[in-house]
């Protein structure tokens, strides 16, 4: 077997990206601390051709060389917005259709093996602070909540890989 060069990728421009059919998905960060996490999101986002990435309070905003170092030029191709709280970015996108769904450990949660996503529905997905999680308030306002199952000692995932995972469960239920 052998590994493909770059060249035979056939990668998309960062217009043609732009001009493709996107998954309906809108990621939120509350909070998020790292900006390598930040970088990291903007480029697993770009793999799967999420909509959107809301940037929220304390996240930080490209263009910055700490985000860029994991994101490797995501910023440049998945859109993006800063808002100064996440209820803001919650509240906009509820008025563009999006279901609001927080990704945490809650009371009444929904494992996400378990969560079957719309043909036609748009997502938010919110992730939060590496140390607090999804904001108070906010889990206050969502309209679902999914939760990844775990089976070891540790309580919880990173913040990048909990992405990686919720974005290919949903690429690979709604396939578009």
């Amino acid at each position: 077997m052998r590994k493909l060069k770059l060249d035979e990728l056939n990668r998309a421009t960062v217009d043609e990206f732009k001009a493709q059919d996107k998954l309906p998905v809108a990621v939120v960060l509350d909070n998020v601390r790292s900006m390598h996490n930040i970088g990291s999101i903007f480029r697993t986002s770009d793999g799967f051709a999420v909509e959107q990435i809301c940037l929220c309070g304390i996240t930080a905003q490209p263009p910055h060389r700490e985000i860029e170092k994991t994101a490797l030029g995501a910023t440049q191709s998945v859109n993006w917005t800063y808002y100064e709280t996440p209820l803001q970015a919650v509240e906009q996108l509820r008025k563009e259709g999006y279901r609001i769904i927080a990704i945490e450990q809650a009371e009444n949660s929904t494992m996400l093996h378990q969560f079957k996503p719309a043909d036609d529905g748009k997502y938010a997905l919110i992730f939060g602070n590496e140390v607090n999680g999804v904001s108070d308030e906010v889990m206050q306002v969502i309209d679902e909540c999914i939760e990844i199952p775990q089976f070891g000692t540790k309580h919880s995932f990173n913040i990048v890989v909990s992405a990686g995972i919720v974005l290919w469960d949903f690429f690979a239920k709604m396939a578009i």
